[in-house]
């Protein structure tokens, strides 16, 4: 399930419920992204997408990621808004029979969402706005599973 929110969300909460009634799951992996204040000069990170496009864009990824490594289940959810420093941004968490397919179908969908997902990403900082376009790092993270 794919969830793109504009209201904090609690990821303790998505976990426990995601983790509910598994009896044949033999591993849970999450992980979960905050906004960072980037030593006072982010006072705001937004992002916008189009609901709709977006979460159908992540859908079609999270199921080529549930096809690879045989996954049971995921849960993605995804802020759009307004964020502030020390909020959670984004959630992923996934489902298995065994442990490394869990770990590495959530690295995969963190570096499909971190390089690919079609967000616009502006920070909001003490001289104003600037666009944010994926990093040299986040593209070559996400080649590795090309």
């Amino acid at each position: 399930m794919i969830t793109l929110v504009a209201e904090p969300f609690e990821p303790g909460e998505i976990l426990t419920a995601f983790c509910a009634g598994r009896d044949e799951t033999g591993a849970v992996a999450s992980f979960v992204g905050l906004a960072r204040a980037e030593r006072g000069q982010a006072l705001a990170l937004e992002l916008e997408a189009y609901p709709g496009f977006t979460d159908t864009a992540i859908a079609a990824f999270a199921d080529e990621a549930k096809a690879r490594f045989e996954l049971q289940d995921y849960r993605i959810v995804h802020r759009i808004g307004r964020i502030a420093p020390g909020e959670a941004i984004v959630f992923v968490a996934t489902a298995a029979g065994h442990r490394r397919a869990a770990f590495e179908a959530c690295d995969f969908l963190m570096d499909y969402l971190k390089s690919r997902a079609p967000f616009w990403k502006k920070e909001h900082g003490p001289d104003g706005g600037r666009w944010i376009e994926p990093t040299a790092q986040d593209r070559t993270d996400a080649q590795r599973w090309d």
